[in-house]
């Protein structure tokens, strides 16, 4: 996708995955879909965001989550025909990802105000795919269930490249914000989750 300039229109040509005989079919998988990653489906939100709401992504984001949040350093990548990355490369401070992370353990409220809907918020956390063994994806939320302290902890996360991630714990009404520049190290995701689950959750105990 990166080698080519209009990358909506290489998603859209991307093959439709077949299913033979000997492939699971998705009735059969969890929730009744399969599923893999794909980061061009989330890059091509982007320009279907600005049809509907005739605004540049950058803008619409600014007025309706960034600025109730008092969210005002922000940069953004932006796609070779202009429409802003939706599939990754957004720099926020650490402390605007808390934000963002508490918005939602919140009900997608802050400061008294409803700045999302609490129905969005739930459904866009509650499980629609299977991603693997312990982690199910809602709508570009990953869903991992989290082993510390001998308990099985629900959550649902931000995963970023490098092993930059947010994790929000409603049943410990708790967000955690990695930043990490581990972008050459191979598993740093998995690093960045062993800092939680041997680190900072055990630290929690009472």
């Amino acid at each position: 996708m990166y080698l080519v300039e209009d990358w909506v229109r290489f998603t859209l040509d991307l093959p439709i995955r077949g299913f033979p005989d000997w492939v699971a079919k998705p009735a059969a998988s969890p929730y009744g879909r399969s599923w893999s990653y794909c980061t061009a489906g989330a890059t091509t939100l982007g320009p279907l965001l600005e049809r509907v709401t005739r605004q540049s992504v950058a803008d619409f984001a600014r007025d309706n989550l960034f600025a109730p949040l008092g969210i005002t350093k922000v940069r953004w990548q932006f796609q070779p025909l202009g429409s802003a990355m939706t599939g990754g490369g957004l720099n926020l401070r650490s402390r605007d990802l808390l934000k963002l992370g508490q918005l939602y353990l919140n009900g997608g409220t802050w400061n008294g105000r409803q700045v999302l809907s609490a129905d969005w918020v739930r459904r866009s956390t509650s499980p629609h795919a299977n991603a693997r063994e312990d982690t199910d994806y809602g709508y570009l939320w990953w869903l991992p269930t989290l082993h510390a302290n001998g308990q099985e902890l629900r959550s649902f996360a931000m995963y970023g490249t490098g092993g930059n991630k947010v994790y929000v714990l409603p049943t410990e009404q708790l967000v955690v914000v990695v930043t990490t520049v581990n972008f050459r190290i191979a598993n740093a995701g998995a690093l960045s989750e062993r800092l939680l689950t041997e680190h900072i959750l055990p630290a929690l105990e009472r």
